[in-house]
């Protein structure tokens, strides 16, 4: 399914117009004509349209504009986004002059999203939070097993039907072993212990649903290539039976090497799409294992 078929950015003549009509309250507070971003970005890679596929990939080394791109057309589209986007002044005058065109003048999915590496680094903030309050509650339950079994304390006297449910979890506690105790008395369902790469691929697997557009940043960071490889058929499947659409920045030779990916080199002037292979970063990764073939 694709939802989103062309975006168009400003030609060197509408950033030039621009720049002849510059804004004079920007002027005031210490922007030039040298610091416009992201203006001035693509017009010496000539750049100026992209047309897009179910499953469109922007290749490139850092600083060549990936994540800017994703992040135009995420504010363009007005996609859903959880971590905040860091603007310049000069973003909204871009937007302006940019368009997007959607497939048969449909509109875009509601549930279409951008997702970026400080949404999925914030999530396993979470995660961490919410096992730092359950490793908390289960140390209270071992101290409270621990002071309803001391044998040196005095015998609990129950005084009045308040105290009638202490009563029974400390005899509870008596007829039990410390971990029984704590596991009946957990009200929380402790989180599944995981590496930040497994907790990272699950993020994708719940957030990603079906029918709709996903823009994603990078989404091979903390993941290994064995998760890498899990995601690419994850995201392949998604495409093929589940009527997602993907536009997708990355390094990861795993997910430049999905079926029917339509690459963009933002390293070539101009931009043009590339075969996985002809990538210039993976003639690096080709090079270099071809280097050390005779070690495996």
């Amino acid at each position: 399914m694709q939802y989103l078929s062309r975006f168009s950015l400003p030609t060197r003549m509408d950033e030039d117009d621009f720049i002849l009509n510059f804004p004079p309250q920007l002027e005031m507070q210490c922007y030039g004509h040298n610091n416009i971003y992201p203006f001035g970005l693509f017009p010496p890679k000539q750049l100026s349209r992209l047309e897009f596929s179910p499953l469109t990939i922007f290749a490139g080394s850092n600083g060549s504009g990936k994540s800017t791109l994703l992040n135009l057309i995420a504010q363009k589209l007005g996609l859903r986004r959880t971590a905040p986007f860091n603007a310049t002044p000069f973003t909204e005058p871009y937007l302006a002059r940019c368009r997007a065109e959607t497939t048969n003048d449909r509109p875009i999915p509601p549930d279409s999203r951008i997702i970026t590496s400080d949404d999925v680094f914030d999530y396993m903030l979470d995660l961490r939070a919410i096992n730092a309050g359950i490793s908390d509650r289960r140390e209270k339950l071992f101290a409270e097993y621990a002071d309803f079994t001391d044998p040196t304390k005095p015998t609990f006297q129950l005084g009045s039907l308040e105290d009638y449910e202490e009563l029974k979890e400390r005899n509870d506690a008596r007829r039990s072993t410390k971990s029984a105790y704590t596991a009946r008395r957990m009200r929380q369902t402790e989180l599944k212990t995981a590496s930040n790469g497994e907790n990272a691929y699950f993020y994708f697997t719940q957030q990603i649903t079906e029918k709709a557009l996903y823009l994603l940043d990078e989404p091979e960071n903390s993941l290994s290539p064995a998760r890498q490889l899990e995601l690419a058929r994850f995201l392949e499947d998604s495409v093929r039976f589940y009527g997602c659409q993907f536009v997708i920045s990355t390094h990861s030779p795993f997910l430049l090497a999905m079926r029917n990916a339509l690459i963009y080199d933002l390293d070539s002037t101009p931009v043009e799409t590339k075969n996985w292979t002809e990538l210039a970063h993976i003639k690096t990764y080709h090079k270099f294992f071809a280097e050390h073939g005779d070690e495996f």
